[in-house]
C-alpha cells in the first residue's frame, strides 16, 4: 500500500522542550490508525502539523504527496479533521452549518448542496438537518463534527476523541461510524481509550515522550502479551506526565 502520510525525523520544540523528538513513521492508504500515548506524549502536535495548522521545528511531513508546510493549503483539501471539541455554531440548523462550512472549504457553489446531502447521509444526519446545532445531544453533535470533517471529500480523516462524553450507546453508534469511514478513507483515530483503538483500528502508533514507541498491526503488537493495555505499561512505563508547553489539550 502506498503512503498517505511520510513523516522522517520530525521534532517540534516548545521554548527549551521537544514536544516530539526525532519522530519518524508512514500512514498508508486505506487504513484506520489509532494514536495512542499518555497526556503530553505529543498527539495534539503531530495532529496539528499534520492538518498544517502548526509547522515543525525541523525534519520533514509530507501529506498526499505534498510537502509541509510548502504547500499547506494543498495537504489540508486532503485531510478532514475533528478536533476533540467541534467548532460548531449552536445558533445554526445544522444544514445551515454545514453549507457555511463547505463554503469555507472551498466547495464550489453549484457542488454544495449535493456535498452537504452526502456528508449528512454518511454520518446519519439526513433526518435532523432543519434543528438547531444547540438542540442536538452530543452524539448527534459529534455526527456534524464528522460530517463537516468529510466536505471537501479529503483523503484522510482525523478525529481527535470522537467518543469523549458519549453514553455506551453513542460510544457504539460511533464506532460503527469510523469502521464505516475506514472503507474509503484512511483514518487517524487519536484515543485515551485503549479498547476503543483495539475495536475498531487495524494498525496502532504508540508515542511515549515525544517518541514513537510502537507502530504495527494489533496481532503483532500483543504477540506474547495478554492485552494492548499491558503493552501499552510497558512501552510509556504508566507515564502521566504534564502537557508540554504549546500543546492545547495535551492529548
Amino acid at each position: 500500500m502506498l503512503p498517505v502520510i511520510e513523516v522522517s525525523h520530525l521534532t517540534r520544540m516548545y521554548g527549551p522542550r521537544a514536544a516530539v523528538k526525532d519522530l519518524s513513521f508512514t500512514v498508508e492508504d486505506g487504513q484506520i490508525y489509532g494514536l495512542l500515548g499518555p497526556n503530553g506524549a505529543g498527539k495534539s502536535t503531530i495532529m496539528n502539523i499534520l492538518t498544517g495548522y502548526l509547522a515543525a521545528t525541523s525534519g520533514t511531513v509530507t501529506v498526499c504527496g505534498h510537502p509541509l508546510p510548502e504547500e499547506a493549503d494543498a495537504a489540508r483539501a486532503c485531510v478532514g479533521y475533528l478536533p476533540e471539541t467541534p467548532p460548531l455554531y449552536p445558533e445554526m440548523t445544522v444544514e445551515e452549518y454545514l453549507r457555511f462550512a463547505a463554503a469555507l472549504k472551498g466547495v464550489r457553489r453549484a457542488g454544495r448542496k449535493a456535498q452537504v446531502e452526502k456528508a449528512a447521509r454518511r454520518t446519519g444526519l439526513t433526518g435532523v438537518m432543519p434543528r438547531l446545532i444547540r438542540n442536538l445531544s452530543k452524539g448527534y453533535r459529534q455526527r456534524v463534527g464528522i460530517a463537516q470533517a468529510l466536505l471537501g471529500s479529503p483523503q484522510v480523516i482525523i478525529l481527535d476523541e470522537p467518543t469523549v462524553g458519549l453514553d455506551p450507546a453513542q460510544v457504539i453508534e460511533m464506532r460503527r461510524l469510523i469502521q464505516e469511514l475506514g472503507k474509503s478513507h484512511t483514518v487517524i483515530l487519536s484515543s485515551h481509550i485503549l479498547s476503543e483503538v483495539q475495536a475498531v483500528c487495524t494498525r496502532i502508533l504508540i508515542l511515549s515522550h515525544g517518541q514513537l514507541a510502537a507502530c504495527g498491526d494489533l496481532a503483532s503488537l500483543t504477540a506474547g502479551h495478554s492485552s494492548l493495555e499491558e503493552v501499552f505499561l510497558e512501552l510509556t512505563g504508566g507515564e502521566d506526565g504534564a502537557p508540554d508547553a504549546g500543546e492545547e489539550d495535551a492529548t
